[in-house]
């Protein structure tokens, strides 16, 4: 599996909540749970970079494509990113993470059975072209988009979400084969939910589309 984690650093993500997710990814990669469900899969290995994103201007490759095949990997990925310099941008561009993530998958140097993009965030798309037509370019190349919408209760720009944030995911972010939503109550809860996200697309386990 190639999978792109791609990760909301909107100014709705202050400097705490950047942290947590941060910390939640680094914990979650090398748990040696998630580590045995690597070791399981079909090659036994997968592979990974990490993008962060805010609007339409703004998409970084944080870690570049990164081979994890086991505890000493996962535990050098995780020690890398903790070094890796963050910022935070203002607005929300969920498509333009999305097609930038779309390149990432395309420059891999690793041939995989399964495409998948991560998104995680706070907030609805605000800043660039629709969601739902970044989406659907990526649904029809073959690639699943999963989404960790973050229930925060501290407000964006002073303004409501349209829908519930996990409805909006569901109904305009996520895609393609198996594609699912895990709900985060808020940060300090992330980390345990990108392990369980993370074992469920290693394993590609079948389930509903909300988790």
């Amino acid at each position: 599996m190639l999978l792109v984690l791609a990760v909301d650093v909107s100014r709705s993500v202050d400097e705490d909540e950047a942290r947590l997710q941060r910390e939640g990814y680094r914990a979650a990669v090398s748990d040696p749970a998630v580590v045995e469900a690597i070791r399981g899969g079909m090659i036994g290995a997968i592979a990974l970079a990490y993008v962060e994103w805010a609007g339409a201007e703004y998409q970084r490759l944080v870690l570049p494509w990164t081979r994890i095949g086991g505890q000493a990997d996962a535990t050098a990925w995780s020690e890398r990113l903790a070094e890796a310099p963050r910022a935070s941008l203002s607005w929300t561009s969920i498509s333009a993470a999305l097609d930038f993530s779309r390149g990432v998958l395309a420059e891999a140097p690793f041939e995989a059975t399964r495409r998948v993009v991560d998104v995680s965030g706070d907030g609805v798309n605000n800043s660039g072209g629709p969601a739902e037509a970044a989406r659907d370019r990526l649904v029809e190349e073959g690639i699943t988009i999963n989404g960790l919408p973050i229930i925060n209760d501290r407000p964006t720009f002073g303004r409501l979400p349209p829908l519930p944030l996990d409805e909006y995911y569901r109904d305009s972010v996520i895609g393609g084969p198996g594609a699912f939503v895990i709900v985060v109550e808020d940060f300090q809860s992330f980390g345990n939910a990108v392990k369980r996200k993370l074992i469920r697309e290693i394993a590609a386990l079948p389930g509903p589309v909300m988790g």
